[in-house]
């Protein structure tokens, strides 16, 4: 597929007017061939797929984005919507295409393709119908872009994440799955509105698998720097358990929600990848609970497996995992996480 793009070549014969229409100055040198370039590559033009896409193109962080879909005319379509969007947005070559050597030389390479979630279907039931497209698309984007970090967001995504690790041959620190971080989000957001504050001065971590076994870290909640659950023993205030169990139902049940209500979710999930886009390309170091490879950490052994654990994140990946205190509960919680990714694991054969 042809990306659609303006071109100075509006001449008679195809002259080329940028040299008519512009004078460059003397002694003028060429551009600076240590210039960098970013190059975001998204896969799967899908309703998630485009939600990163327009923010990514938004928050102005890439020169370069590149879409790839199995279905060329969607695929044209939503490339030339947002290309006549220029006039609007910060300027970046956008290129579309169903083959995956567009992607060449991609910094990041963010997988959302895969079979769209089903009213009531819990993300572990996704998983056989996108390991074998996965066999399709992970080794062409690691030929074409053997430096690059995968950033996967198909689901189920801890399971994925470790197929795409397995496929791509890439050291672990560069593959990459969003995790729990739209899950923490969702976390921050219910927490900050039974307190009424500002989600961003919430501190909350939901970590272990992006879904139904997934764990909240209750006791390293802090509101504006202060502990929540010290501080309401230290001042004797009483709390029922069931009041946090409640939340932290509400936030594995918001996904299913959003499904049954628009057949879809996207928005969200757009920001929290463009989010960590930011911080993996502008090498802001920021800790993000992200699915990483997990053995070896709070007693997680009995093969590889990839779940969220906060994490601190680079340019270069996963710089290492913060060693957040966990009570004896919420290890032994995360670790029966672990063992629920790792059974389906077995029956993959990858």
């Amino acid at each position: 597929m042809h990306k659609t793009f303006s071109t100075s070549s509006l001449g008679p014969d195809g002259l080329d007017l940028t040299q008519a229409f512009f004078r460059p100055i003397q002694s003028a040198a060429p551009p600076s061939p240590t210039k960098r370039h970013t190059k975001i590559s998204v896969i799967g033009a899908g309703n998630v797929g485009m939600a990163i896409a327009q923010t990514i193109l938004t928050q102005d962080l890439a020169d370069e984005l590149v879409l790839v879909d199995a279905k060329p005319e969607k695929l044209r379509g939503e490339m030339l919507d947002l290309q006549h969007a220029a006039a609007f947005l910060p300027r970046t070559k956008i290129h579309a295409s169903v083959d995956y050597a567009v992607t060449v030389g991609s910094d990041l390479c963010i997988v959302t393709a895969g079979a769209r979630q089903v009213p009531g279907e819990s993300r572990l039931n996704l998983l056989h119908r996108n390991v074998a497209l996965f066999r399709h698309v992970i080794p062409p984007l690691a030929r074409y872009s053997p430096d690059s970090i995968l950033l996967i967001v198909s689901n189920p995504v801890d399971v994925l994440t470790y197929v795409a690790w397995k496929l791509s041959g890439f050291p672990p620190n560069r593959v990459i799955g969003s995790g729990t971080n739209l899950d923490s989000s969702r976390f921050r957001f219910l927490i900050a509105d039974h307190l009424d504050v500002n989600a961003q001065d919430v501190q909350a971590y939901i970590i272990g698998e992006h879904g139904d076994s997934s764990v909240a870290l209750w006791s390293s909640i802090s509101v504006g720097g202060v502990p929540v659950l010290s501080f309401l023993e230290k001042q004797q205030i009483a709390y029922e358990k069931k009041t946090l169990e409640n939340i932290h139902k509400a936030v594995i049940d918001s996904a299913y929600e959003v499904i049954s209500l628009k057949g879809y979710t996207s928005w969200a999930i757009g920001y929290s990848v463009a989010n960590l886009a930011r911080s993996i390309l502008r090498d802001q170091r920021k800790i993000h609970p992200v699915s990483v490879l997990a053995k070896g950490f709070y007693g997680i052994e009995g093969g590889d497996v990839f779940l969220s654990l906060p994490a601190q994140i680079s340019r270069g990946g996963i710089l290492g995992v913060t060693n957040v205190h966990l009570t004896e509960d919420e290890e032994q919680r995360l670790r029966d996480s672990a063992k629920t990714i790792l059974e389906v694991q077995t029956q993959l054969g990858v």
